[in-house]
């Protein structure tokens, strides 16, 4: 999920200090989500991200480095 966010992060523009201030997360704590050192951020702090990314929380969620394997994501992160 880090790698996405950076991805998004850097196509809209925002440096990881504006993003921080955006989502009203801490620097060192996205920073430590996009380098996947924070591997289970809350749903909470990913709903915060995908709205100032302006993307849907299934964007966020999605693994599309295997487009040829079934995804599963469990119904309750779906609902969301």
């Amino acid at each position: 999920i880090g790698k996405k966010i950076a991805e998004l992060r850097k196509q809209k523009g925002y440096t990881l200090s504006e993003l921080a201030e955006k989502t009203k997360i801490s620097k060192s704590y996205l920073s430590n989500i996009e380098r996947n050192l924070n591997k289970n951020p809350s749903l909470a702090i990913i709903k915060r991200i995908a709205k100032v990314l302006d993307v849907d929380l299934m964007t966020l969620l999605k693994n599309e480095t295997n487009h040829n394997t079934n995804q599963y994501v469990e119904k309750e992160w779906a609902d969301f």
